[in-house]
């Protein structure tokens, strides 16, 4: 069952006061530092529904989200009161949190880019004054190593630029790389040479071998994917056992194919051959019955031809 909160003095008097628009324009035009009051057009402020703060803190923690136009186009600002005694080490990263979770509404209504959001902290705790950061980097142990992850741009690693003689020194991911780089652009057997040198070494464990194969035989594209396993398997004594076993199911699974196949078209064409003899039983019917052979070709769908088997 959900739990349910009891609101605080504190949160009743904030979002009651906070919940008018002339109200927040004051408090944010006072408070917003200027570099970003700048860019808010805070005439265009507008209380959204909603919360983001999730149900075992709201019983501490009060939100209200205003949307506003800024010179970039829709902004947020996000104001949330934290009412504790004790104030809050994790408020920062909490702060954050808050933030993405109005940048996903966001983008959930159906917009292309991220808004900005400007999380802004209400404190009036016991202790004062606030005692903590509110820059959620130095919610970290190393603030300066977080810095150089989230302030630029994420480590991207782009296989489809990386040429495959790079590749082939990658040691344990090697193998990985050069199939999904390849899996789009080309018949899987033309990458025979380069499995086969990454099959030398001794990086791979059988598990890992399967995976990759059966990622390729469903992913892939070949004229002949046994015939490709058992050339792999000739030039790869480390893994022959577990790349042959593969090549004896597929070939195990294209002869019961094959059979399915030989049955279902029997039936088919069985079906097809019933229904037209029962078509020309009905057609025979009809003209032994005085009916004009126009009406029994438009009728049954015979054609003239059909129509004169029935009399010979």
């Amino acid at each position: 069952m959900k739990r349910k909160n009891t609101p605080t003095p504190h949160d009743a008097v904030f979002k009651h006061f906070l919940s008018h628009v002339d109200t927040a324009r004051d408090f944010l035009e006072i408070h917003l530092p200027a570099t970003l009051r700048a860019v808010c057009d805070l005439d265009t402020l507008r209380l959204e529904s909603g919360s983001f703060i999730e149900d075992n803190l709201r019983a501490h923690y009060s939100d209200i989200l205003y949307s506003l136009k800024t010179v970039q186009g829709d902004g947020y600002v996000y104001c949330v009161i934290e009412h504790q005694s004790s104030p809050d080490k994790m408020m920062a990263f909490r702060l954050m949190r808050y933030s993405i979770s109005a940048m996903q509404r966001h983008l959930e209504q159906g917009h292309e880019k991220l808004p900005l959001v400007i999380p802004v902290l209400f404190y009036h705790g016991k202790t004062r004054p606030y005692p903590w950061s509110t820059n959620w980097l130095d919610c970290f142990d190393v603030p300066a190593l977080a810095k150089e992850v989230y302030s630029v741009a994420f480590p991207l690693v782009d296989v489809t630029v990386i040429p495959n003689d790079e590749i082939l020194t990658h040691k344990r991911i090697a193998l990985l790389e050069m199939v999904q780089k390849h899996i789009r652009q080309r018949d899987m057997a033309e990458l025979l040479q380069e499995l086969i040198i990454l099959l030398t070494y001794d990086y791979y464990t059988d598990e890992q071998l399967k995976s990759v194969l059966n990622y390729l035989l469903q992913a892939g594209d070949t004229a002949d994917p046994e015939g490709f396993i058992r050339r792999l398997a000739e030039q790869s004594p480390k893994y022959e056992e577990v790349l042959m076993t593969i090549a004896q199911k597929l070939e195990q699974k294209g002869r019961q194919e094959g059979r399915q196949e030989g049955r279902q078209e029997g039936r088919q064409e069985g079906r097809q051959e019933g229904r037209q003899e029962a078509t020309l039983k009905i057609a025979h019917a009809l003209l032994n019955s005085g009916i004009d052979r126009e009406t029994v070709m438009k009728t049954t769908g015979l054609s003239e031809n059909e129509l004169e088997q029935i009399r010979h």
